[in-house]
């Protein structure tokens, strides 16, 4: 154990298996504890959750639609790739559907809120195992890890949430058959949606760990970049509608971010190179 460590990490690091057990249940209750804080909050304050942010992708007046609609007139002076007519209805087929959506939609709105102090819990049980120089390298993990999650929620509710939903709400195999989708379906897409995306956006941050543990290095990154890009060429026909402009708008981002991700291996890999 390095001599310049501070005193209470030195403590930290002589700690039984026993107490560092404690000391992980404490920081799994705080965090289980701002999880349900902001839940809670999440299920009074429902019209602002509901009305004003997961029901408005239902809106021709939701900010992507009207950006379209804008890029429309500016690019071909029509409305040929304006994103107006949302032709269907939310409805719930079951006696409790309302309430089970209530709490589910708390809940994942408690761990996204949360989402920044939860990272904070994961620094203060790992640090004290760092080394100072580990720690200096490491010391922006919970603000970078909180802006890339913000900047993929953010991706996922304005890209590529309207898209899938403008896209599924109007597909019909018949005229005959008509759009009513049930809410909890409606609500779990956008959910689900939104909330993957910020994970997904953790890339470079999940990059930069493997390579400081040796589990992947940029020549690595490099030699499986086209594996790679493939890949997300089909998590992007995945996640969006089958056409060719909504894949390119959400592959782009992730793109850019595996090449984050080989450019953070590499500087990690010279830290190690100097350190050695």
């Amino acid at each position: 154990m390095p001599l310049d460590q501070p005193e209470e990490e030195l403590k930290s690091a002589e700690m039984s298996f026993l107490e560092h057990l404690e000391a992980l249940r404490w920081h799994l209750i705080r965090s289980f504890a701002s999880v349900v804080l902001f839940g809670a909050l999440a299920f009074i304050f429902s019209d602002i959750v509901f009305d004003g942010i997961l029901l408005a992708p239902k809106n021709a007046t939701f900010p992507t639609y009207r950006f379209f609609c804008w890029l429309s007139q500016k690019l071909f002076s029509d409305d040929s790739i304006c994103l107006s007519n949302l032709n269907f209805e939310l409805i719930s087929t079951q006696m409790s559907g309302q309430f089970t959506t209530h709490l589910m939609v708390a809940f994942a709105t408690g761990l996204i809120l949360a989402f920044p102090y939860l990272l904070w819990e994961i620094w203060r049980f790992v640090k004290p195992a760092l080394y100072p120089g580990e720690r200096k390298h490491a010391n922006g993990m919970v603000f970078w890890g909180s802006f890339l999650f913000a900047l993929g929620i953010a991706f996922g509710y304005f890209v590529i949430t309207p898209l899938s939903v403008y896209f599924f709400g109007n597909y019909q195999i018949s005229g005959l058959v008509a759009n009513q989708i049930a809410v909890s379906s409606f609500i779990s897409t956008v959910v689900t949606t939104t909330f993957g995306a910020g994970i997904v956006f953790e890339l470079p941050i999940f990059i930069y760990f493997l390579a400081k543990i040796g589990l992947v290095t940029p020549a690595f990154l490099k030699n499986a970049r086209k594996i790679s890009y493939i890949v997300i060429l089909i998590v992007a026909a995945i996640i969006t509608p089958p056409d060719v402009t909504s894949q390119i708008i959400v592959s782009i981002p992730l793109f850019l971010l595996y090449e984050v991700g080989i450019w953070i291996a590499a500087r990690v890999e010279r830290k190690k190179a100097q350190s050695n």
